[in-house]
């Protein structure tokens, strides 16, 4: 496989270990766009696939106030990039890698 370098568009560290994952936006040139969220690691369940949670307000037009509610979405881990449960990260869209992935880690941001 070729190894080349991909612009994601939004600026973050390129990792210091390379890996041949065919999902790494870094290494492979797997292509992400879309919508960017930051948030917590949860859960790490697998080799490659963490659960992210971050927090949102809906706001409630009966009683004019907002309310916290939690998003948890399936994100893929490349082996590039370390996480472990605590770690804020930055995610990006891509297309879907399974049946409920459908976002790529593209920087720790806690290290």
């Amino acid at each position: 496989m070729k190894t080349q370098k991909y612009n994601l568009g939004v600026e973050v560290k390129e990792p210091a270990k390379a890996c041949d994952d065919m999902h790494c936006p870094f290494h492979n040139g797997f292509k992400v766009k879309g919508r960017v969220f930051t948030g917590t690691i949860t859960k790490l369940s697998g080799t490659k696939t963490a659960s992210l949670e971050f927090l949102r307000q809906y706001y409630l037009q009966k009683y004019e106030r907002f309310e916290k509610r939690k998003t948890r979405i399936h994100v893929h881990n490349t082996p590039c990039i370390s996480l472990k449960i605590g770690d804020v990260v930055k995610v990006m869209e891509c297309r879907p890698i399974s049946k409920m992935k459908n976002f790529v880690v593209i920087e720790n941001e806690s290290t």
